[in-house]
């Protein structure tokens, strides 16, 4: 299945005139992006193979229900999100080098604990530690695209071939992990542990030996101050609106994931395991499959109207999730799909609309400010929890659908805001002035 996704991959790539130039942008990215990238690859591969079983592990070994479930993994994400934004300025002022070595060193260590973990409180604290390094390191890694590729059209090919990369690993996690008997067993975390290992040392070798890991490691703005980038975004009103839209957008899509599981494991879905195994396998496949032929076709479109469309036809998908009987499997495979193409539209898009409206020295607290997002990834498990206990899992997806309204107004008032004014550049001594101020 590499293989073929491999082929049809180039296959695409050639069919939108990128071929050889696109292949040359690849080839000579840095190395330190080549690491990013691969840790990506294998880091979500190895996540994928057992996390999205979670809830089920939770379940059966706790006897625990979808709210507690769910206020579980979802005060878990919340606690690393101010940490996130923190440390995307940190980066910005101290360079990324020390925040990626930190995050991922975490990680290894949360995921080598989740797999031994036997109580309650240990699996919270693991869980709680596998937010906390990934919003430690998420910001700096995406923040180095702009560092170091200074061409727009090649940085923003790195970020969806990133992107792409992540699902790759997505598609391939749980059909590794069937195969290997590996889902849904706790153990495999082990793996997961291994892969940030890995990325960590890779980080460690490349800050110290490539010449562009020394060029990022001299990189810095150490003017910048917390208060000084908490002022900037303050007064970037079209920002703030993208950011809040983002955070609506994250916490409809979340409830594809974590939510659906309590949703069908609370009807006694039949083949629930499977079922799970084979949604995952859709989501991931449909953005393989379709983020580079998207690419094309919406190619001559502003950032704006493609995330408006996204939206439309996530509002689709809800409203699927919302009238699909419980025991039809197919059913359930076709909104995972519809709300794939959705994802495959807007996540993408989504990294490239922060990158463009980042100021150069203050990509990394921009970047960081999309940790807000994990608000709405991570109170989707608990909102999710509550509704389906108390309501059902069908009122939770036509709220969502109305959930899709919101977020497009939030887009249209921020177009408002683009249009009307240009913003000033920002000052790279921004966090001078403000600290004597």
């Amino acid at each position: 299945m590499v293989v073929a996704s491999g082929f049809f991959f180039a296959v695409n790539v050639g069919e939108i005139g990128m071929d050889r130039q696109w292949w040359q942008s690849l080839y000579g990215l840095p190395p330190l992006i080549w690491i990013v990238l691969i840790g990506s690859f294998f880091g979500r591969g190895t996540y994928f193979m057992v996390w999205p079983f979670l809830a089920i592990l939770l379940h059966e070994k706790f006897a625990l229900g979808p709210a507690n479930i769910g206020l579980i993994l979802s005060v878990s994400a919340m606690v690393a999100t101010l940490l996130g934004f923190y440390a995307g300025t940190l980066s910005d002022r101290y360079g990324r080098r020390n925040l990626l070595i930190l995050g991922t060193a975490i990680n290894t260590c949360a995921f080598a604990l989740l797999a031994l973990a036997e109580s309650l409180s240990a699996f919270i604290v693991s869980i709680t530690l596998c937010s906390i390094g990934r919003a430690i390191w998420e910001a700096p890694a995406s923040a180095l695209f702009g560092d170091l590729i200074p061409e727009q059209r090649c940085r923003e090919l790195a970020l969806q071939f990133r992107y792409f990369l992540v699902n790759v690993g997505a598609a391939l996690g749980p059909i590794v992990g069937v195969w290997a008997g590996l889902s849904a067993q706790q153990s495999t975390f082990g793996l997961t542990a291994v892969s940030y290992l890995f990325l960590c040392l890779g980080f460690v070798w490349a800050f110290r030996y490539t010449t562009s890991g020394l060029a990022a490691r001299a990189r810095r703005n150490p003017a910048t101050s917390f208060r000084a980038t908490v002022r900037v975004l303050q007064q970037d009103r079209a920002f703030l609106i993208v950011v809040l839209a983002n955070i609506l957008t994250l916490f409809i899509y979340a409830h594809m994931d974590s939510s659906l599981v309590q949703y069908l494991t609370q009807a006694s879905a039949p083949g629930l395991i499977q079922l799970i195994s084979s949604m995952i396998l859709v989501n991931a496949t449909t953005i393989i499959l379709l983020q580079f032929p998207l690419l094309k076709l919406l190619g001559g479109l502003s950032v704006n109207v493609r995330i408006v469309m996204g939206v439309f036809i996530l509002a689709a998908g809800q409203v699927w999730f919302a009238i699909n009987p419980i025991h039809w499997f197919y059913g359930w495979l076709g909104a995972a799909f519809v709300v794939s193409v959705a994802e495959t539209i807007l996540f993408p898009t989504m990294s490239i609309q922060v990158d463009r409206m980042a100021p150069d020295h203050l990509r990394g607290s921009y970047f960081g400010a999309t940790s807000f997002y994990t608000f709405g990834w991570s109170s989707a498990p608990l909102v999710g929890g509550f509704v389906i206990e108390w309501l059902g899992g069908s009122a939770l997806y036509w709220g969502m659908f109305l959930l899709c309204g919101v977020v497009l107004y939030l887009y249209r008032v921020s177009s408002q805001f683009q249009s009307a004014s240009v913003p000033a550049a920002v000052p790279a001594n921004a966090g001078e002035e403000a600290a004597n101020t």
